[in-house]
């Protein structure tokens, strides 16, 4: 949840009173502090921000509005699109399959895994002052060491575009392409923040949502004197140009911000222009699993909405009048909302038992996917992170889908 009223006060604090969360020990101390981190309350620094040169820290506010229509109708900025090429849809590499003959499983998988930077290695340009989405105002005057930590791995993806990967230092769970596979996992227990962990990277500046906790780290960490940013924890494409913007802000990039901005947004439109429109729009259910305790369909705002409709699809759920975001799995509600193909996480996939476990799901086998028991799986962390990769995720659903 985006906490508006307190974003506003957070922001007329900056603007009016400049209130700062300031703790830096010397660099020095860093050797004989390590150990008593804990204790002492304490984080080292190794890099001068700004402010030690009489620079005015700039203002960011980390819950920036969405852009509504991006990469669809409008651009990073708000501004109309032209429309999109209808030669470059499926349709127009040659005869396909009729998409509801398709039957079994296709797992959707990136051409290529590798984030890639927009611009190399910028400079920061700090201090800044950050609006907090938790209502904190946070000043940032060094990102040599940045810990960027979420739910889906979004944040991480964005650092690393922004050309700032060398200076992260450790990773969630979900963060696993390429280039930080190998950096230390702070989040061992699965989504939830081990402080001893953290606090043994001696991060500058951690950034963060609401997806992962629990708060009585993310407060731990404070207390350490390590500025600890969060960001709006939804996940929808409207919202990818505005998390942008508030990452690289809060990094002293902005300049980065609008350049990996403009080329997501033409990732984006392009891999939407591969949806076939000479078919009747496929109906496609996604439902989030973990064994046999955890049975969702997804419906309005769960972000696998956005993803259907990205790919020319009707997301079932909201078809059907669903409310929220995740409903508990029934009978009653597959049947009617008749599905002709099931979107999942692998992960999920495989904790129910393959498509096995998949057609004995309640209703299922009374819809056209469990009839031809088509199913469509795709890597926990790239389906829903809604980042920069967001346009090879579409790419790569839409031919799993009509073009396996």
């Amino acid at each position: 949840m985006r906490p508006h009223g307190r974003r506003s006060l957070a922001v007329a604090m900056i603007r009016g009173y400049r209130v700062r969360r300031r703790r830096h020990p010397l660099p020095g101390a860093c050797a004989i502090l390590a150990a008593l981190v804990l204790a002492t309350g304490a984080a080292c620094s190794g890099e001068q921000g700004g402010a030690a040169h009489g620079r005015e820290p700039r203002t960011v506010d980390a819950c920036p509005e969405p852009v509504e229509g991006f990469a669809v109708s409008v651009d990073g900025d708000g501004q109309p699109l032209e429309p999109a090429d209808p030669s470059e849809n499926l349709a127009g590499r040659g005869e396909q399959a009729d998409p509801r003959s398709l039957s079994g499983r296709t797992t959707a998988e990136l051409d290529n895994e590798r984030v890639h930077p927009v611009v190399d290695a910028p400079a920061p340009e700090l201090p800044v002052e950050v609006a907090s989405c938790d209502g904190e105002i946070v000043e940032i005057d060094d990102a040599s060491r940045i810990l960027a930590v979420d739910l889906y791995g979004t944040l991480a993806e964005i650092v690393f575009s922004l050309g700032l990967g060398d200076r992260v230092v450790g990773r969630d769970i979900s963060t696993g392409f390429p280039r930080a596979e190998n950096l230390p996992v702070v989040t061992p227990g699965g989504h939830d923040l081990n402080a001893e962990a953290v606090l043994e990277l001696n991060p500058t500046v951690v950034l963060t949502d609401s997806s992962i906790g629990p708060p009585e780290v993310h407060q731990q960490l404070r207390d350490a004197g390590i500025p600890v940013v969060f960001f709006d924890d939804s996940r929808t494409i409207d919202g990818i140009p505005s998390q942008i913007r508030a990452v690289a802000g809060a990094l002293g990039v902005p300049d980065a911000a609008e350049a990996l901005i403009d080329r997501t947004e033409g990732e984006i439109a392009g891999a939407m222009a591969m949806a076939p429109d000479d078919v009747e729009p496929l109906r496609i259910a996604f439902l989030y699993t973990r064994g046999g305790m955890v049975q969702l369909l997804a419906g309005p705002g769960s972000g696998a909405d956005a993803m259907i409709r990205a790919i020319g699809a009707v997301d079932v759920g909201t078809d059907i009048g669903l409310d929220q975001p995740f409903t508990q799995i029934t009978s009653e509600a597959l049947i009617e909302a008749q599905p002709d193909v099931v979107i999942m996480m692998t992960k999920g996939l495989e904790s129910i038992g393959g498509v096995e476990g998949m057609a004995e799901l309640p209703g299922l086998a009374q819809t056209p996917a469990g009839e031809h028991r088509r199913v469509v799986d795709m890597d926990d962390a790239q389906l829903l992170s809604f980042g920069p990769r967001t346009g090879a995720t579409i790419a790569a659903l839409a031919e799993a889908v009509y073009a396996p």
